[in-house]
């Protein structure tokens, strides 16, 4: 059983937990983006296990007739053993997506991943339009380019800050220089697309950008943040017509996921000091 302290961040263990989730969710106007907890295996046999648990979830969400997409993250379905493989999943994945009127997302890792990932995404956005969607960090120095290369793809694009140490060679470290290419990426996302844009962040100050720029361009966006945190902002900004998404993990790989959680916010320490100290 998921204590409570942690049930804060992860929808469960099983899929009907997950899918009560998205249920409540739906309920305050706020969809879902499902994500099965686990991630770089070495053993084809734990990849293909959960590329199967995707297809299940896909048409559980289907049959449902909730508001629920699903993401997944490359060096979980094959990545890791070889990028062959990882296409091979993810292309499968997103082939039931398109046959079940679903959507996917692909979550972005670490950079040594990133052009393996960008290449699978637009291969298979060509085959399945608008079925696929990827993450972009904007931390990294190559992103500017990349969206350059990316903007005609018809698949969505999550803009993220980026959460991945990686070195100032190749990545922006110092925070106030990567809200700086945020809300550089943002705006070239607002001024070349009109659809397919997904905000992923916490920060009111992005989210306020995002909505100024929708309005100046007439473009369509969605905000998406991670569950657990700034839900109260979750409701509020549904509440005035902002497509929200919530990004729920599930099942048993839970512990390391709520650590990553409370280490990497304050806010997130102190609430989790408190629900163990009962107050």
């Amino acid at each position: 059983m998921i204590p409570p302290v942690a049930s804060r961040f992860v929808a469960g263990e099983s899929v009907p937990a997950a899918l009560d989730h998205v249920r409540a969710a739906n309920e305050d106007g706020v969809a879902v983006i499902l994500n099965l907890l686990g991630e770089h295996y070495d053993d084809p046999a734990d990849a293909r296990a959960d590329t199967d648990a995707y297809l299940g979830l896909l048409d559980d969400i289907a049959d449902s007739g909730l508001d629920a997409c699903v993401s997944v993250k490359p060096s979980q379905i094959g990545m890791d053993v070889s990028t062959d493989l990882f296409e091979e999943h993810y292309r499968e994945i997103i082939a039931r997506a398109h046959e079940v009127d679903a959507f996917v997302w692909c979550d972005m890792e670490d950079a040594d991943t990133t052009d393996a990932t960008l290449d699978a995404f637009e291969s298979i956005a060509a085959d399945y339009p608008w079925s696929v969607g990827q993450c972009v960090q904007s931390n990294l120095r190559r992103t500017a380019d990349d969206l350059d290369r990316l903007i005609d793809v018809p698949g969505k694009l999550r803009l993220v800050k980026g959460a991945y140490d990686e070195p100032s060679s190749i990545a922006y470290t110092d925070k106030a220089r990567v809200d700086e290419a945020y809300r550089d990426d943002l705006t070239t996302l607002f001024e070349r697309r009109d659809r397919g844009i997904a905000v992923g962040s916490h920060d009111p100050e992005m989210i306020s950008l995002a909505d100024r720029l929708a309005r100046d361009r007439g473009a369509d966006y969605e905000v998406q943040m991670l569950m657990g945190v700034r839900e109260d902002a979750q409701h509020d900004l549904a509440a005035q017509g902002v497509d929200v998404h919530r990004y729920a993990p599930y099942g048993d790989k839970w512990l390391s996921y709520f650590y990553r959680r409370v280490r990497e916010r304050k806010e997130n320490l102190t609430f989790a000091a408190r629900a163990v100290l009962g107050q």
